[in-house]
């Protein structure tokens, strides 16, 4: 007999209000302005955002979210992994000792290439490459000490981006991986393939729908990444080109029951719509029920 349909996890993350790492990036909103809409929304989770952007005092930080019924479930942090491994872990160490204080479960690991932005990446020798997988061997420890698990996120601009990079580093590695829909596709990965081929591996996922003739001009080298994304490279759930409800059908066929994090990758111009990132939020929101009422019956008819 068919399990029932789980309704997915759902979180937010500041990404998709216009707050990113890069600097320069767009016009960045306050931080009880983001929250305050993830909650009107009736998101009750959510990832952190980059560093500084939420109080780095954990009292401060758990005040923060409670006040807004938020909790968080980690977040994403972006550092070389294939040179100055003992800056990288002093990081993750007190990354990871600020997501312990609030409750938090999940290190989202990317391998960044140590430049600025995610618009150019330099080539790895084979000793930076082993350098890379022990360092985040190093940093899956630290996170496990704090009670976190680490995964590791492929991502555009950094050292693991190709669907190549992506299979090397599952062979040679055991951190499960982020299931990024919008960055494994724009490096040339299918998800729902990569998820399919190793079900045992997906740690967590991020939710993006993205345009796929942008994608390919990224992949083909016609556009930089940040030029694509003010483009419109990502758009609400069910808009793009990914297949999300076949990735979230597939995933739960799988076994999965972690967290979907809704992530439309923004950058917001100073004088652009105030309401557009909860809008297509909203919109996004919307989507992934109709997808839990479409999986559900599906089940049901199939049990009798």
């Amino acid at each position: 007999m068919a399990e029932p349909f789980h309704p997915p996890r759902i979180a937010g993350a500041p990404i998709s209000w216009g707050v990113c790492e890069v600097p320069g990036w767009g016009h960045v909103l306050d931080a009880r302005t983001v929250l305050a809409e993830m909650a009107a929304l009736g998101i009750t989770a959510t990832e952190l955002g980059p560093p500084g952007y939420l109080p780095a005092d954990p009292g401060e930080l758990r005040a923060l979210l409670t006040e807004f019924g938020m909790r968080a479930i980690g977040g994403f942090l972006a550092v070389p992994l294939h040179c100055r491994p003992e800056h990288a872990l002093a990081t993750v160490r007190r990354t990871a000792t600020l997501f312990a204080a609030t409750g938090a479960e999940i290190l989202v690991l990317a391998a960044a290439t140590g430049l600025a932005g995610y618009d150019s990446r330099p080539p790895l020798s084979a000793a930076e490459w082993r350098t890379l997988i022990e360092t985040a061997a190093a940093a899956r420890d630290i996170a496990a000490e704090h009670g976190l698990r680490a995964v590791l996120h492929p991502h555009v601009g950094t050292q693991i981006e190709t669907q190549a990079e992506v299979e090397r580093f599952l062979a040679d590695s055991d951190l499960d991986l982020c299931l990024d829909t919008g960055h494994l596709l724009i490096g040339g990965t299918d998800p729902l393939q990569l998820a399919r081929r190793h079900p045992d591996r997906i740690g967590h996922v991020h939710l993006k729908d993205v345009r796929s003739e942008l994608a390919g001009e990224i992949r083909g080298g016609k556009l930089e990444y940040s030029q694509a994304v003010r483009q419109g490279l990502y758009v609400p759930l069910g808009e793009g080109d990914v297949d999300i409800a076949a990735l979230v059908r597939g995933m739960h066929e799988t076994g999965y029951r972690g967290w979907y994090v809704i992530e439309q990758d923004t950058a917001l111009a100073p004088a652009g719509p105030a309401d557009q990132p909860r809008r297509d939020t909203e919109h996004s929101l919307r989507s992934l029920a109709g997808i839990s009422t479409a999986a559900r019956c599906e089940l049901s008819a199939r049990r009798r």
